[in-house]
């Protein structure tokens, strides 16, 4: 039977759409910054108004050169294309679960919340700073967690001071907080 006959699998499609980030906890919020939220919405923007329309023209004229099958723009084309429904999915349920929230109302606040970034001090002294962000927004390279992360978990409500037990895979340890700061609230122009 050719291919051509054949309906290509969207299940494939389905369970990629977190694009491999943890699903969220049970009843729990899409917690995410203004800032965040504004990245999020500009990717599905810029994907919906630039991106698709482009690979949907060079699609479209790679059809028109003849046999598809061999066709390496035409089979490329539509693979990406494929990629980009998927993440504009992906994109739209998120922003529409997102709960946005102002780390800057806690501003001067020596307790941890949503949108901290938190010194802390572990058994040997060593101090490691993390700041704590939505799940599509928190980036590891730049020592930022989500606020689903056990390290998170363990440092939420607590204050300056606070001696915690972070349990790891190699164990449990005794970290202790050592400051709380969040971005200064945005003046009125």
């Amino acid at each position: 039977m050719s291919k051509a006959f054949t309906k290509e699998s969207d299940a494939a499609d389905e369970d990629d759409d977190l694009g491999g980030l943890p699903p969220l906890p049970p009843g729990g919020k899409n917690y995410i910054t203004p800032a965040g939220y504004a990245r999020l919405r500009a990717e599905l923007l810029s994907l919906m108004d630039e991106e698709r329309p482009k690979v949907v023209e060079a699609v479209h004229w790679a059809a028109k050169n003849g046999d598809r099958s061999e066709n390496g723009d035409y089979l490329y084309g539509k693979k990406r294309l494929r990629e980009i429904d998927r993440r504009i999915r992906f994109l739209t349920k998120r922003l529409e679960i997102a709960e946005v929230t102002d780390p800057s109302v806690h501003h001067g606040s020596d307790q941890v919340f949503f949108g901290a970034t938190v010194t802390y001090a572990d058994e040997t002294g060593a101090a490691q700073s993390v700041t704590i962000l939505g799940i599509d927004e928190a980036e590891s390279t730049q020592r930022q967690v989500s606020w689903i992360a056990p390290i998170s978990r363990t440092l939420l409500k607590a204050r300056v001071g606070d001696v915690l037990k972070l349990v790891t895979p190699g164990g449990t340890q005794e970290i202790e907080v050592v400051a709380v700061d969040y971005p200064a609230p945005a003046r009125a122009a």
